[in-house]
């Protein structure tokens, strides 16, 4: 076992039992604050406490942390801690209900869950931060192998190079496999490091398999990427016919009912919930935007929505009255913004009227962002695939958003690296992806963005 593999057991065990210590803290907290456990004799408080440790124990058997894993997201996190929180107290429930414990506990325990949700998101949150530092110092790191020179392995290796948090580095690299074979057949001990990434042509399939043969038999990861040539930069489905590899396309997830149904219903919750909660303050925007710029406090403006559909989007006004309005993005150091609209553009408070857009079914929280007609009718010409993007209904925040291609595109390769974005959410969605989206835009609220203006 190499020392970062002996190094993330070490985490994964002290996460489970910072899990552990949080969930008795808490148990000796209820003791004193929940009001029917007060009363409680001795015998049934050891009980309870007995039994929740061992329902955590059989929780965190099955649905264990993977925060020391290196390319993991934000949202699959959140996805298991909601697991692990929910079939804790399931289990617990279950066990106290088979051994007859008499005393009702239902509101206890789904107090428990929801509290034990949000501080082990949190907790999740600071040691993914503590186990970043210590992989940025040069701990728990992982070396690697590039075999190839083509486009799609520099970008693998860029993606995971340019990241020091991730805790990877580089042991060797080879142009080809021929210089690979070479150095091997020199030295039959050469290091490999703990993964090997090999980008080549799919006619060179002997070698592909001599080299996947050989890591193996010495333990390490293996991975295989196609030349650039070779993909096809569509979506398929690997599938099985005989013993025959055949790929196929499929079904976009938002495109089955029962996805579409709940992302509907998401986004009734949240933007209601959102609606109330900007009620409170929208007598001071209304005022603020009418002491500083005559005219409407909502902007009003046709944007492209789902299948093509023309709808209307309605938004804070941030600029000053103009005639450019439907044609021309903010600009930095724009002259039609007043000054609130700059604070609200960075906010984001400009678009919470968007809110109702969802509420009517135009919008959704999550999607690619809707844009003018006189881009739409622009950038379906210069891009290919750009209408795809309105399969699905546009969102006041997206992937692409989230992910640093927010605001003005002054350049083509901007808007095409948006479209590539978009399309991506549309083909990988899920209901934790639009979490992991709508965690990462709060963040953005609190830091500020140089293309927010």
């Amino acid at each position: 076992m190499t020392n970062n593999t002996r190094t993330n057991n070490w985490i994964k065990r002290l996460v489970i039992t910072g899990d552990f210590v949080l969930l008795n803290m808490l148990l000796h907290i209820y003791l004193y604050w929940f009001p029917g456990m007060i009363d409680w004799q001795w015998y049934r408080i050891r009980v309870f406490f007995l039994v929740v440790n061992f329902a955590l124990l059989l929780s965190e058997w099955h649905g264990h942390t993977i925060i020391h894993r290196r390319l993991v997201s934000s949202g699959e996190v959140l996805k298991r801690v909601l697991h692990l929180t929910c079939a804790h107290a399931l289990i617990t429930y279950v066990i106290l209900k088979a051994i007859g414990f008499r005393t009702p506990v239902g509101y206890l325990l789904i107090s428990h869950c929801f509290i034990m949700l949000v501080l082990m998101i949190l907790l999740r949150f600071i040691e993914r931060s503590i186990i970043k530092c210590y992989r940025f110092s040069g701990g728990n790191t992982r070396s690697i192998t590039f075999i190839g020179d083509d486009p799609e392995l520099k970008m693998v290796k860029m993606k995971l190079m340019n990241n020091p948090t991730l805790g990877y580095k580089i042991v060797a690299e080879y142009k080809s496999i021929e210089d690979f074979f070479g150095k091997v057949n020199e030295d039959e001990n050469l290091d490999f490091g703990d993964e090997l990434y090999l980008c080549a042509a799919h006619r060179e399939k002997d070698d592909i398999k001599r080299i996947s043969h050989l890591c193996d038999q010495r333990l390490v990861g293996f991975f295989y990427i196609p030349l650039s040539v070779e993909n096809l930069g569509i979506n398929l489905r690997r599938e099985m016919l005989d013993d025959i590899d055949i790929y196929t396309t499929y079904e976009q997830p938002l495109q089955i009912p029962v996805n579409r149904l709940l992302k509907r219903f998401c986004d009734i919750v949240i933007s209601l919930l959102f609606l109330v909660i900007a009620a409170l303050f929208f007598p001071f925007v209304w005022l603020m935007i009418k002491i500083q710029s005559p005219g409407p406090t909502f902007f009003r403006q046709q944007r492209t929505g789902l299948d093509g559909k023309t709808f209307t989007l309605y938004k804070f006004r941030s600029m000053h009255v103009n005639a450019k309005a439907d044609e021309q993005q903010c600009t930095k150091n724009d002259p039609r913004r007043f000054k609130f609209g700059c604070c609200m553009r960075k906010l984001s408070i400009d678009e919470i009227p968007q809110l109702w857009n969802v509420l009517k079914g135009d919008m959704s929280i999550v999607g690619p962002r809707p844009h003018m007609l006189a881009h739409t009718d622009e950038y379906s010409r210069l891009i290919d695939k750009y209408m795809v993007r309105h399969f699905v209904k546009p969102g006041i925040t997206g992937w692409a958003q989230v992910t640093g291609f927010r605001g003005e595109t002054k350049e083509l390769w901007q808007m095409e690296e948006r479209v590539k974005r978009d399309i991506w959410y549309m083909e990988n969605w899920s209901i934790w992806l639009d979490a992991r989206i709508l965690w990462l835009t709060l963040k953005a609220m609190l830091v500020h963005n140089e293309n927010a203006y």
